[in-house]
């Protein structure tokens, strides 16, 4: 007496079932299946658009140090030459310079007079001298121990670009081989837009940085350039794994919760 009759038992069990109060059927579980679903394709869409619209490369040098040291891995926007704003960092390809990639900072661009050297061994784009915080000023030591004086930049020179050309120099200036090697050759320097293939967004490897854009560069016309949609894709990737990770955590975690309910009920006569 007093106990519960067996029928009435497996007919609780079985509506519990039906409900979906263990986590295997019900509301409960349609949400946690949309979610999975959902989460699958934010995740492998904000992955595939990311591969589409950037490539990964390693920076051999230390031509560009701070920004990007040698063996880091970048991630660099697909574009076209055409898009490309001062104070950009770009891969691109020239046979004159390389058959390998290379990356360096734009400083000027088609009908820019950039020239060095202002006060302090500041370099000036249309006669604004710029504050460049990012660059490396340390300065190649000589033989007999000591830095030798002079501008971090190099030594004077003047350059106009031409149309539908970019003026390119690495971050360390004492020590990147740029449009200031190339100054007597034809163009002084400079590349054609078309050698472009890509603007650095973000450092990969060995930790995810986004690269900023300068604001010495703001004020000059067409100003600077704006970031990729690498942001919106790493977060489509990471709400998407956070939703298949959840829907598919809530069936588990459901049935375990209903058998403790269950066994609970259980208990009391």
């Amino acid at each position: 007496m007093g106990g519960t009759p067996k029928g009435t038992t497996q007919t609780s069990s079985t509506q519990e079932i039906r409900s979906g109060s263990d986590g295997r059927g019900g509301v409960g579980n349609v949400l946690s299946g949309v979610a999975v679903a959902v989460g699958f394709v934010l995740f492998l869409g904000g992955f595939v658009w990311a591969a589409l619209l950037y490539q990964p490369y390693t920076v051999p040098t230390d031509s560009m140090t701070p920004a990007v040291k040698p063996g880091d891995r970048v991630l660099a926007q697909r574009i076209d030459g055409g898009e490309v704003r001062r104070g950009d960092i770009v891969i691109f390809t020239d046979a004159m310079w390389s058959d390998s990639p290379m990356v360096k900072r734009v400083v000027g661009i088609g009908g820019d007079t950039v020239r060095c050297c202002g006060e302090g061994g500041r370099l000036s784009v249309n006669g604004k001298e710029l504050d460049e915080p990012y660059i490396d000023r340390t300065r190649p030591v000589t033989p007999d121990g000591t830095a030798p004086a002079g501008s971090p930049a190099s030594t004077p020179f003047e350059v106009t670009v031409p149309e539908g050309n970019l003026f390119l120099l690495g971050d360390k200036r004492s020590n990147s081989l740029d449009s200031r090697a190339h100054l007597q050759e034809a163009g002084q320097g400079t590349v054609a837009r078309s050698t472009v293939r890509g603007r650095v967004d973000a450092l990969a490897w060995p930790s995810m940085t986004m690269v900023g854009r300068p604001p010495a560069y703001a004020g000059l016309p067409g100003g600077t350039s704006q970031p990729g949609p690498l942001r919106l894709q790493l977060a489509a990737v990471a709400a998407g794994a956070a939703l298949v990770v959840l829907g598919a955590a809530y069936g588990p975690l459901a049935r375990v919760l209903g058998r403790g309910r269950r066994q609970g009920t259980a208990g009391v006569r």
